[in-house]
């Protein structure tokens, strides 16, 4: 079996607006309806492939979850990582997990890759699976040239792989590394055991110290006391094992700035790519891009240039200086604008909160929250709530009493009194919820139970 280990931690800031702290740009529709990370777990869902492990952090784990179970994925497995520690780490403490499985070979895949359906997942895959010598990594490049008949795979210090029907290149060398590994678990263990001992030990210990829960093995940060952070690929190139490397078998692009997206999205004649609501005149070589319904972005006369609008924050930028993109954000962080970090849609593992309206004293919001999702059990020392139910029903309790509220039924929540909603039904349930008070911070919560252990 192919053990798929996903590398879905990271904080994706050169794709601000649509990509911020809160929300990275693995889980946001950058190039379609489903996130990055969306796609390649339906892409996994192959013969031979076992049920991949997510390696992410804290701070997105119920993103994660909520996303795969979004697409019908529920059997997949999360470790969740100490913030800095490189994806090193996280890959070994995951292969390690793997213990049902002698012969497990393990896929290690970052998430923020935009790919072909065919392009290396399924088939292609297990014809990767089968070039690969023992003791050896198979690490894949971006290179891709005319498919051959039959497709063959391009290896360093290999013999062509007559078994993998991959696409060839003339020197996959001049390729660059997507991230992507494929390698025996055990090769895997015995790479870090000469090239890193203190990281395998501390793996070791974080892997038997993690915490029982179902579907999640959390790894303690003091473990890995004195290790220093370290990057997968970086130490699988400079590592004493053999490398092979291979084309990916379709066009595979880094979305790591605007740039990249507008390479991959079709454009008109002149070089126009639009997404959204956004019409472009006399423009040539632009990205023209509204994530709203409500903002037309209108584009005149613009070359070169990327123009990105979404409900709270506008970026215009000349293609050739996206790089001082993350200077913009320490500028806007030490002015402590909340788009700097904020996404306007706050996810949570019960659904989600956006702000419509927010005013001295109030503040109007639209709440989703998922079927079988229950906010947790909380009273407010400086507010006081009203609710309107807008769609689906909610299970709402205000003090001792709990009952059912119908679409267009409301409910009153006085400031100090213990309250919770939740949605029992099949469909998600949306709710305006009216905010009053002398402070509205979302600090101001109490929680006495929560079934997600936030308390």
């Amino acid at each position: 079996m192919i053990h798929p280990i996903l590398l879905c931690g990271g904080r994706g800031a050169r794709l601000w607006p649509s990509s911020r702290e809160t929300f990275p740009k693995q889980f946001a529709s950058i190039m379609s309806e489903r996130s990055a990370f969306q796609q390649t777990l339906a892409r996994l869902a192959g013969p031979g492939i076992a049920a991949p492990v997510v390696t992410t952090v804290e701070d997105y784990r119920f993103l994660a979850a909520g996303q795969a179970q979004e697409i019908g994925m529920i059997d997949l497995r999360l470790a969740i990582e100490p913030a800095g520690l490189g994806t090193a780490a996280a890959v070994l403490a995951s292969a390690l997990a793997i213990e049902d499985d002698a012969d497990a070979m393990v896929l290690v895949l970052p998430v923020d890759y935009a790919r072909d359906a065919g392009a290396l997942f399924a088939e292609d895959l297990q014809a990767a699976a089968a070039s690969l010598r023992p003791g050896t990594a198979l690490l894949f490049t971006e290179e891709v040239v005319e498919e051959v008949a039959p497709r063959q795979m391009a290896v360093v210090g290999g013999d062509g792989g007559a078994a993998a029907r991959l696409r060839s290149v003339p020197d996959p060398d001049d390729g660059a590394l997507t991230g992507a590994a494929l390698l025996r678990r055990d090769d895997l263990i015995a790479l870090f055991k000469a090239a890193a001992p203190e990281m395998l030990e501390a793996c070791r210990h974080a892997v038997a110290d993690a915490p029982a829960e179902p579907g999640v093995m959390r790894l303690d940060a003091t473990a890995f006391d004195g290790v220093a952070p370290c990057d997968f690929t970086e130490m699988v190139v400079s590592g004493p094992m053999p490398t092979q490397r291979a084309p990916m078998a379709a066009p595979c692009t880094a979305l790591g700035t605007w740039s990249s997206v507008w390479d991959l999205l079709e454009k008109d004649g002149d070089g126009v790519a639009i997404t959204g609501p956004a019409v472009g005149v006399r423009c040539r070589d632009s990205l023209l891009r509204s994530e709203d319904p409500a903002i037309q972005v209108v584009g005149l006369g613009l070359s070169n240039t990327v123009a990105v609008a979404t409900r709270d924050a506008v970026l215009v930028a000349d293609r050739d200086h996206l790089d001082a993109l993350p200077e913009a954000i320490s500028r806007l962080r030490r002015t402590e604008a909340p788009q700097a970090t904020d996404h306007p849609r706050y996810h949570r593992p019960w659904g989600w909160y956006e702000t419509l309206v927010l005013g001295h004293r109030f503040q109007v919001k639209r709440i989703m929250v998922k079927p079988g999702g229950v906010l947790s059990l909380q009273s407010h020392v400086h507010r006081s709530e009203h609710w309107v139910v807008v769609g689906g029903s909610a299970q709402v309790t205000v003090g001792e009493e709990v009952r059912l509220v119908p679409e267009n039924g409301s409910v009153y929540i006085p400031v100090g009194t213990v309250h919770r909603m939740a949605n029992p039904g099949k469909v998600p349930m949306y709710l305006i919820e009216v905010q009053t008070g002398e402070y509205l911070g979302e600090d101001d919560i109490e929680r006495y139970e929560d079934i997600y252990n936030r308390c």
